[in-house]
């Protein structure tokens, strides 16, 4: 049975002092849902998080690594550093380094094989741009994206893979798919997955919403049956607004 995941994306936000003071008011949340919760902080916080949050059922996740093993890559960092401080999940092809840092779907492919080479679950991210939408053109670019990235790998492989569907449009712009859009994507997204893999594989890949998640709305997107959890941006720099999500199911 697929899992049901809240996974905080903290972006490039929160010194070392805000971390504590966030991850000190994450210890003090209850949980009162099954659901798998995570966050991300930067890379400089990563083990300090793992630290503070080793003795709670909290996982420190990544939000971004390199597909090489080491090498002349200033600045990047490697699926091994990442597991050398406890780090077991890696956000992959979020919006913001498609669109920033120029990431492709050929790129993500062999961050995608580098992680699972290195037993890393990958949070993969996708989705499609307000025009793209306008135009009737989100499930191909969506399928595309995960097509692109992720079909050449054995239907094994899905068991470390949670996809994360992010409507460009509605991130960090107030702007949220309606229940009925997200849940039309994420059918569209497991017939997809279904198409190529089998039902078996599909049903059991846990597919995220991300784009602008808050407590007022996360318990009617999280009714729809194909929507597994949350991507969470900026609500997850809150301890209690984040926890009012992961409680929302």
């Amino acid at each position: 049975m697929r899992k049901n995941i809240v996974a905080g994306n903290w972006k490039m936000n929160n010194d070392l002092a805000q971390t504590e003071s966030l991850l000190t008011d994450l210890k003090k949340q209850t949980k009162t849902t099954s659901a798998e919760v995570m966050v991300a902080p930067t890379f400089t916080n990563l083990y300090h998080a793992y630290e503070a949050l080793r003795t709670t059922d909290i996982e420190v996740v990544a939000q971004n690594m390199h597909f090489a093993e080491k090498g002349a890559y200033t600045g990047e960092i490697s699926a091994s550093m990442l597991k050398s401080v406890g780090v077991n999940t890696v956000i992959l092809g979020h919006s913001e380094r498609r669109e920033y840092f120029n990431e492709t779907d050929e790129l993500l492919a062999k961050k995608v094989d580098a992680a699972l080479a290195n037993d890393i679950r990958v949070i993969f991210c996708f989705g499609e741009e307000l025009a793209d939408r306008k135009a009737g053109n989100e499930e191909t670019i969506v399928g595309n994206q995960i097509k692109n990235a992720l079909f050449h790998l054995e239907a094994e492989a899905f068991k470390n893979i949670v996809l994360a569907y992010e409507p460009v449009w509605a991130i960090g712009t107030g702007e949220t798919a309606s229940p009925e859009q997200a849940q039309d994507m994420h059918a569209f997204i497991r017939k997809t997955l279904a198409d190529k893999y089998g039902n078996n594989v599909a049903d059991e890949v846990s597919i995220l919403y991300g784009g602008s998640v808050k407590p007022a709305n996360a318990v009617e997107i999280f009714s729809k049956p194909d929507v597994d959890g949350g991507l969470i941006g900026g609500a997850a720099l809150n301890a209690e607004d984040f926890f009012a999500i992961v409680n929302a199911f």
